[in-house]
């Protein structure tokens, strides 16, 4: 569930976004390994350090940042230890956009690294409680503000699509969409984007696919029915990315796949209104009129 950077492509709308192509589930995989690594060792965690002016945050290895700093996201949004510098714009960005009642309610840890060299631009990864999940950040997606609000759009597309309540994990057989979190319900967002855009493919990769050149093969099968090709990564990632685009496009008119999964959106009351919301706060950063 991470986005990834690949060279600048024109979408079918005409909004230019970076996503991935090759390599663009090295994020993902690794997040799997580091958590199978996780289960056999207690990683290596630095202790807060006292300083002038408060606690310093501890860090950690991160496969696809380096070192980054550990936040604990208290339930009011705020962070413990408080972030400072770019680590607080990037968080702060992320409360402006969700609410800092929603921020406290589904994270649960943030992750804040600078890695100008990795093709990683953020991940979220959901906690063994799966109403919980961490969010992390590549700080040096701050040098580009429409870069980093799409980037924090996406991630968060993931959070609700896969909210726990919308998948029952103890389920012995499944009638709608069978995922490693569950089988779905069948009012979710998921399953409805399932059953309009991925169920009448023959020659689709699997819906939670994880490789890159499979996933690569396939757009080139369907290019105009994908928003990016990192949309046609899995399910998830292209309900993802075209969740993204519905926010930053002023319109999504036409007969073509691409411009049908933006409107899909639509019947969402609640979705509707998180666009208005994100486009009226972040305007000056999405360059909106």
């Amino acid at each position: 569930m991470a986005r990834v950077i690949a060279p600048l492509i024109a979408l079918v709308l005409g909004l230019c976004v970076l996503a991935g192509a090759a390599g663009a589930a090295v994020a993902p995989y690794a997040i799997q390994l580091a958590a199978l690594v996780a289960d056999q060792a207690e990683p290596f965690v630095d202790s807060p350090v006292e300083r002038a002016d408060g606690p310093q945050a501890p860090t950690e290895f991160d496969d696809d940042f380096g070192e980054v700093q550990i936040y604990d996201v208290l339930d009011d949004g705020t962070l413990e230890p408080a972030a400072t510098g770019v680590a607080a714009e990037v968080w702060n960005q992320f409360v402006r956009m969700v609410g800092a009642d929603v921020a406290g309610e589904v994270i649960i840890q943030y992750r804040a690294g600078d890695a100008p060299r990795s093709d990683t631009l953020a991940y979220v990864s959901q906690d063994l409680n799966p109403q919980y999940w961490t969010l992390a950040v590549n700080l040096a997606t701050a040098d580009d503000p429409q870069l980093l609000v799409a980037t924090l759009i996406h991630e968060y597309a993931h959070v609700f699509s896969f909210d726990a309540d919308d998948f029952d994990r103890k389920a012995t057989s499944c009638d709608t969409l069978d995922l490693i979190e569950g089988c779905a319900a069948p009012d979710s967002y998921l399953y409805a984007f399932y059953e309009r855009f991925w169920s009448g493919y023959t020659d689709a990769v699997d819906v939670e696919n994880l490789d890159a050149d499979a996933a690569w093969e396939f757009y080139l099968d369907n290019e105009d029915d994908f928003v990016s090709d990192y949309a046609a990564t899995n399910l998830g990632e292209d309900f993802a990315e075209s969740f993204m685009t519905f926010v930053i496009e002023d319109s999504f008119d036409g007969p073509g796949v691409v411009a049908q999964k933006l409107r899909f959106f639509t019947q969402y009351p609640e979705l509707v209104e998180l666009r208005e919301h994100i486009r009226l706060e972040f305007a000056g950063e999405l360059g909106l009129r």
